[in-house]
């Protein structure tokens, strides 16, 4: 997919993992915005890669004469809701018109800002332009909210970020440390390929389960996978494409490739998507590239 008032504080553990410092609370309230991101480390191999250094996805609440209205400011930890938001054009009107892309119109990422929890969902348009979807967060904290989409009659993607708070006590997490391998239902993940910073990388993701390739994997948002990859502090969103794509009615596998694009040195992590026996199920990276 194509292109990114924090809250909440942050344990010393989670600086280890990220090379951040947070402080710890009891409680979560608003607060200021990240600091915009310091410049890429690494020299680009194209025009487009430069581009994505200076810019990365999902930072900005405006772009592209486009708005991310996040209607839902705040929601409880552990307690069923609903997200709303609306997509503004330059006039401040909603947007009614898209272009269908990885079979939705609008796909609609939530993440912690320690990048332990993740959604990836998909709500629906009323007639006015209001997207929305229930969710069920299970910690409190600071999150963050991504609507990748593509207006009809836009040449690209547009991936717009707003920050959402869930309230409740406040407990540091940290994700695990990084690995090849990853479980998640039963089944064995197993990631070969390296992030390179400023450049495109090719990732390719083999599915197992009990010691055995899986090679029914079921087509999901028309691909045998699908992955979001965000880079840890500010949760820039990095451009990612599927190798090929999936024939409806037939099942593939083990192996799921990607072309991953990363604008800078640092710790990313990674949420692979793929549907097998009939569930999508997510299995999560912590990766790190450059120095």
């Amino acid at each position: 997919m194509k292109p990114l008032q924090t809250i909440g504080a942050f344990s010393a553990g989670l600086a280890v993992v990220f090379g951040a410092a947070y402080g710890i609370g009891a409680g979560i309230g608003p607060g200021s915005p990240p600091p915009r991101p310091a410049a890429a480390h690494g020299e680009a191999h194209s025009e487009e890669a430069e581009q994505i250094q200076l810019t990365p996805a999902g930072l900005q609440v405006s772009e592209g004469g486009h708005t991310l209205d996040l209607e839902t400011r705040t929601l409880s930890a552990g307690r069923p809701g609903t997200l709303r938001l609306t997509i503004r054009d330059a006039h401040g009107e909603p947007v009614t018109s898209y272009a269908t892309e990885h079979t939705k119109q609008l796909h609609l990422i939530v993440a912690s800002r320690e990048l332990t929890t993740y959604r990836h969902l998909h709500p629906t348009r009323d007639a006015d332009g209001t997207w929305s979807t229930p969710v069920d967060l299970p910690t409190a904290g600071s999150y963050r909210v991504f609507a990748d989409f593509r207006p009809a009659g836009a040449k690209k993607g547009l991936t717009l970020g707003a920050d959402l708070t869930v309230t409740g006590r406040y407990e540091a997490t940290a994700p695990a440390p990084p690995s090849p391998t990853t479980t998640v239902d039963g089944y064995t993940v197993t990631l070969a390929g390296r992030l390179r910073p400023g450049a495109e990388s090719d990732l390719t993701f083999t599915v197992e389960r009990d010691g055995r390739p899986v090679t029914d994997l079921q087509p999901y948002l028309g691909a045998y996978g699908h992955l979001v990859a965000l880079r840890s502090g500010d949760l820039a969103y990095l451009h990612v494409h599927p190798h090929g794509e999936a024939r409806e009615g037939r099942t593939s596998g083990p192996d799921v490739s990607f072309a991953a694009t990363t604008p800078s040195a640092g710790a990313y992590r990674l949420f692979l998507d793929f549907k097998a026996g009939g569930t999508v199920h997510t299995a999560a990276f912590t990766v790190r590239t450059g120095a």
